[in-house]
């Protein structure tokens, strides 16, 4: 967040005074066609290369073609660039998988796209005569994550487009006829920023608590990373004494626990129904869903509002309120109202992408019809932009293994999870989409060496791939008591005590018997565990880690409280996130009715928190007992 000079501001008005004077130009924002077909939306990294963008997610099978109209007030000659970039190009390795041609009235353009080189960049498609309108398409050629994030037509031939950065912003804007200023919400009671497990769990205990919450999420499901998107399973134990009721809505939003109830698991185990139905029950949440908030403002150390912008049609809202909850994991809203805040730089948890596989027929019997069908069905292509893991270790490999080949030659395999993770180095903001795709390549090249080298699972094919990082760990923003590992180990106890931590000091780290010929890249993860990562739980950690030491009116939940590296890694888990919103969400209804702030809930009102954690927030205990 920097403040605009006096030559930005005159920019701006300047190319608004001439817009009418200017030669047309048509914006054509990937993420708002009207039929993305098998592209996704990514929303991940809009805030760095300052859009969402359409990704072609395939597997390795090129993804149906996304379809739109464009119409023209103008017909005639007019030059055609492409938002994109070549996502392997960082490496430096061979080939572009992310190669897709854009298509008009049926039509190809000559050049190929992502094929370009590193940054987004607008690559040139050539000039093309069009009529009143024109059929749009872009048609992905691999299946193997291809990105386009916008496309212009611009009358003037010779017009260069800035790739980036906040000139780029300004014409978007231009372009797309988007108001100044966002629209305006009325004044919720609590905003609750990130739609996790601690963000979710947070505003339906405000909500039946009788707060009017407003939960702002920037994908279309809730959840996060024990979302269908990315498939982890929530970990910790809720539900403890002396506070057995604190966990009663983390446990009414986690499925129930069956036997494939694990990570990468297929998408209906994690029941994203279930989450979103909670919260839809809800008569006092408003949900603004993908909405990536991106701004906030600030008056004397408190929280005024935040921005947040429609991840398909740009249109940005202006959600206001009394109080805040930054649950973004990242500490976005935190960062962005200038809250203290402290980052691991080397040595952190990285991210990863969980995956599973899939066997293409039911009888896997050697020689059989059905088996050649689906061998021939599930082959994949080399992949020579891959991590090369031909001749590495990798989690899964045959070397050293004594099981025994089931039919089809499919032996027990161990890809695909929580250990696929990387990043540990890099900056966990700055460096997202590189570590996210990072992930990719490993996953590609551990896939192509299973099917291409070492000749398993012939008759099977990658099933799921995340393409939502799950990250593990940023910025954590500072409280008025920063938790560490040694007050886990020492078992210090605390007056506020709120929620309980049974996950072990848990910290990732490069998985040194993978790491030779990979350094800096890492990508498989150990882990802390045994004597000194270990203490006596349940730990009830204290309330004061859940708001922010120097703005009056932003409590957080999840992977970004006020707690170390270290501490870090018994917190993070989702029920005991969840259990940080719950109690987030009693303490901003204390707050509502005394009109005070987060501090002083700890500092005048304890004991009606405590109370408030001894009877829950179920919907039984809310209807008997309403605060408000």
């Amino acid at each position: 967040m920097r403040p605009r000079s006096i030559s930005s501001i005159l920019l701006s008005a300047i190319l608004v005074a001439n817009s009418a004077l200017a030669r047309e130009v048509v914006l054509v924002e990937a993420e708002a066609f009207d039929d993305v077909g098998g592209w996704v939306i990514d929303q991940q990294f809009m805030d760095l290369m300052g859009s969402p963008y359409l990704l072609a997610h395939g597997i390795g099978d090129p993804v149906r073609d996304a379809r739109t109209t464009v119409d023209f007030e103008e017909p005639g000659p007019y030059r055609v660039w492409v938002r994109t970039r070549d996502w392997v190009a960082p490496w430096k390795v061979p080939g572009a998988p992310g190669k897709f041609q854009v298509i008009l009235d049926g039509v190809a353009l000559e050049p190929i796209f992502g094929v370009e080189g590193e940054p987004w960049h607008w690559q040139d498609g050539g000039v093309v005569e069009v009529g009143d309108s024109v059929e749009l398409a872009i048609h992905d050629l691999t299946g193997f994550e291809g990105r386009c994030d916008a496309i212009i037509f611009t009358q003037d031939l010779e017009r260069r487009i800035p790739d980036g950065g906040e000139e780029l912003d300004r014409l978007r804007r231009t372009w797309l006829g988007l108001t100044e200023e966002p629209v305006e919400t009325d004044v919720y009671d609590l905003v609750v920023v990130g739609g996790g497990m601690a963000g979710t769990s947070a505003a339906v205990t405000a909500a039946r608590l009788g707060l009017r919450v407003a939960l702002i999420q920037d994908r279309p499901v809730l959840g996060g990373n024990s979302s269908s998107e990315v498939r982890v399973w929530p970990q910790g134990h809720v539900n403890q004494e002396p506070y057995q009721r604190v966990g009663d809505v983390v446990m009414e939003l986690v499925p129930d626990k069956a036997e494939d109830s694990a990570n990468a698991q297929r998408a209906q185990v994690f029941d994203d129904d279930r989450k979103m139905s909670l919260a839809q029950s809800e008569p006092n949440l408003d949900l603004f869903l993908e909405q990536r908030m991106n701004g906030a403002v600030v008056e004397g150390g408190q929280l005024q509002s935040v921005t947040a912008q429609h991840t398909r049609t740009a249109v940005r809202t202006r959600i206001r309120g009394r109080l805040f909850l930054d649950s973004t994991g990242d500490g976005s809203v935190g960062f962005l109202a200038g809250a203290d805040h402290e980052v691991t730089e080397v040595g952190h948890m990285g991210a990863s992408n969980l995956w599973n596989i899939k066997c293409l027929c039911d009888d896997e019997e050697p020689l059989t019809s059905v088996l050649e069908q689906a061998c021939e069905d599930a082959s994949f292509p080399r992949v020579p932009w891959a991590v090369d893991l031909k001749d590495k270790p990798f989690p899964g490999r045959t070397w050293g293994k004594t099981e025994p080949e089931t039919k089809g030659g499919a032996r027990p395999i161990s890809i695909g999870n929580w250990y696929w993770e990387n990043g540990f180095d890099r900056d966990p903001i700055l460096d997202m989409e590189r570590i996210r795709d990072q992930n990719f390549r490993a996953m590609y090249g551990a896939w192509d060496a299973i099917k291409n080298v070492e000749k398993r699972y012939p008759a099977h094919k990658l099933n799921w791939v995340a393409y939502i990082a799950g990250k593990r760990e940023s910025r954590r923003l500072l409280g008025d008591v920063i938790l560490t590992g040694e007050d886990l180990r020492d078992g210090k106890q605390w007056e506020d005590g709120s929620f309980p931590c049974t996950w072990g000091i848990d910290t990732h780290f490069p998985d040194s018997r993978y790491s030779k010929g990979h350094e800096g890249d890492e990508f498989i993860a150990g882990f802390t565990h045994g004597e000194g990562y270990t203490y006596v739980g349940p730990y009830w950690v204290p309330y004061r880690c859940l708001y922010s030491r120097n703005i009056g009116n932003l409590f957080m939940a999840g992977r970004n409280i006020s707690v170390t590296h270290e501490a870090l890694g018994a917190v993070r888990v989702m029920k005991t996130t969840g259990a940080m919103g719950e109690i987030v969400g009693m303490a901003a209804a204390i707050c509502e009715r005394y009109d005070c702030g987060p501090r002083e809930v700890y500092s005048r009102h304890l004991d009606e928190l405590k109370e408030s954690m001894r009877r829950g927030a179920s919907l039984a205990a809310t209807s008997e007992d309403p605060v408000r």
